[in-house]
């Protein structure tokens, strides 16, 4: 047969040929070579498309050449042919999407640390990536082709899960299971195991396993903490109070802004009930210090109070340490009380709820339904006294409408819902909370700082705040480690750089700090003023409330009150009267 011949039976069965010259010029080409390289009948004479040069290469490992998005050539052996011209070279290639498909799924599956195993529609191993392998101690080798039962045994009295997702096309979801391999290694795994059915027809099935050795090994630890610090409180000799509980009250929240009062006012009548509360702010507006003075005010405050960081912990350990566990629940397991069962009598805080799964969520629902909790791999229930308050930092109703949050657990969490105002909402406080920083990192870092500048006072006012009180926090912190030791004086030199940056694009702001020189007196005169009104009004004019509110002394915040020129009677009977 000639080439011409032998190319077109070559095309017959679905293999592209060309045939090249020295210089890749095509000589020809055949009808299968031409649709794959989609040459439309323009390919012969013209050189091979630098897309396809790949075919030219010879080599003992698949080289795919992406002709188009998502189709994928390689070269594959060339019968010999006697009557080729001089100098040129037949290539023959084929179809080879599936292949480089299944090769870049085989690199994906090897570069994730969750291990994955995939079976027939019979049960039998088809693929294993890295991490089973290193999982399980095996060589792929070794037990390709070899049905599930073969490889791995399991307790008496346990079954695996395999054959039974297959026959039943329903997948098993986040089980706990262990068993030991064909070649004696013992493993403890929470799996998931998804059946593949394509019209209608099981091709297999895969496994996704986590090793529960090491996590189990954590839970245990994290317990034992807890049962250290929490499970077991000593009473004080002094006060008859657990020595670790809520440590902020509604005092230690600096504030002389209206919007800050009538918040805090609102949590103090809160704090009466034994109802639940929802506490939402943005990151950084204090929202623990506002949940332990709710308790500390409550009728709750002599019994525990405990947080979790729901965020913070696997999914797998939040569940043990909010209900907590029986012996054999797991490897390792022993009998210990959760979080409720702890903060029975007191309130249990769930910091970042919207963090927590929705499967977990469900079993929330039922502890807070009924108040009676069970231990993980327990049979019993215990009835729990527990006041539930959580903490979000997205709007709530959002958290429901994305179904970050059940609707029903909303409801229930969110007996009453608080929300903070960002710092930008209230930068009256600036000032009060500047200094009360200030006072604190003197003592941390042994300073003799007195104020912020009126300069630094406008930069502030002017910036936004997007960390809130935790940011103004930092920013105090930051300027009072490089501040010279022979100032007393936080300047804006000294500031972080983004803060003054930012109020320096805003309108107005270059004038205003400007001018802020020239009318320092008169500011300084009217923020202290409005700061002893506020702070007068809200500790309803007792002076040492008020005092120790604003952190300075009884006989200090008298002489401002006169120097303010402010009659504290008549600025209650004003208030009196405005009601």
């Amino acid at each position: 047969m000639s080439y011409a011949e032998i190319m077109e039976v070559i095309s017959q069965c679905g293999l592209g040929a060309v045939l090249l010259s020295r210089e890749k010029r095509i000589l020809a080409i055949n009808e299968m070579g031409d649709r794959l390289l989609h040459g439309e009948g323009r390919l012969v004479g013209a050189l091979l498309p630098e897309k396809a040069a790949l075919l030219c290469h010879e080599s003992d490992e698949p080289c795919y050449v992406n002709i188009a998005f998502g189709e994928y050539l390689c070269r594959c052996p060339a019968p010999e042919v006697t009557d080729l011209p001089d100098d040129s070279e037949l290539i023959v290639f084929r179809v080879a999407t599936n292949d480089a498909c299944h090769d870049m799924l085989i690199t994906v599956l090897n570069g994730i640390s969750e291990s994955v195993i995939l079976f027939d529609g019979e049960g039998r191993i088809y693929l294993l990536n890295d991490a089973a392998v290193e999982l399980d101690s095996i060589v792929t080798s070794d037990v390709l082709g070899k049905h599930v039962t073969e490889v791995y045994q399991v307790e008496e009295g346990q079954y695996l899960k395999i054959p039974q997702v297959i026959e039943e096309k329903q997948p098993a979801m986040n089980f706990r299971q262990r068993y030991t391999t064909c070649f004696g290694k013992k493993v403890d795994i929470v799996a998931n195991v998804i059946p593949i059915v394509q019209n209608s027809q099981t091709l297999g099935a895969f496994n996704v396993m986590e090793d529960w050795s090491a996590t189990s090994e954590l839970h245990k630890k994290i317990i034992d903490l807890q049962d250290k610090l929490i499970v077991k409180p000593k009473l004080s000799k002094d006060k008859g109070k657990p020595t670790l509980t809520a440590k902020f009250h509604f005092e230690d929240i600096i504030h002389i802004s209206h919007e800050m009062n009538k918040m805090v006012s609102r949590c103090k009548q809160i704090a009466q009930s034994d109802s639940s509360v929802m506490i939402y702010g943005e990151t950084g507006t204090g929202k623990e210090l506002l949940a332990q003075s709710i308790h500390n005010a409550s009728k709750r405050a002599q019994g525990p109070f405990l947080a979790i960081n729901c965020a913070a912990i696997p999914e797998n350990l939040l569940e043990g340490l909010l209900f907590g566990t029986e012996e054999g629940a797991y490897t390792g397991a022993e009998s210990r009380a959760g979080l409720f069962e702890q903060a029975n009598g007191g309130t249990l805080l769930l910091d970042e709820i919207n963090s927590m799964s929705i499967i977990l969520q469900a079993k929330l629902l039922r502890v807070l339904q009924d108040g009676m909790v069970r231990r993980v791999g327990g049979i019993t229930e215990t009835h729990v006294d527990v006041r539930v308050l959580s903490n979000i930092n997205i709007p709530p109703y959002q958290a429901v409408d994305q179904k970050i949050i059940r609707q029903d657990l909303f409801y229930r969490l969110g007996v009453i819902n608080i929300s903070i105002p960002p710092l930008r909402e209230h930068k009256e406080d600036i000032p009060l909370l500047s200094k009360n920083f200030i006072h604190r990192f003197n003592k941390k870092l042994e300073r003799n700082v007195r104020n912020i500048d009126q300069a630094t006072l406008a930069y502030f006012n002017a910036y936004d705040w997007p960390g809130n009180i935790r940011e103004l926090q930092h920013a105090i912190e930051s300027a009072m480690n490089i501040l010279p030791n022979d100032q007393s004086l936080i300047t804006a030199e000294y500031i972080p750089e983004h803060i003054v940056q930012s109020a320096k694009v805003a309108p107005h702001t270059e004038h205003k700090i400007e001018e802020a020189g020239s009318s320092l007196n008169n500011t300084l005169k009217n923020i202290e003023f409005q700061m002893f009104r506020n702070a007068l009004l809200a500790n309803k004019g007792n002076i040492s409330r008020t005092a120790r509110a604003l952190g300075v002394s009884r006989q200090t915040l008298q002489y401002r009150i006169k120097r303010s020129g402010i009659d504290v009677k008549a600025l209650l009977a004003e208030e009196l009267e405005k009601r």
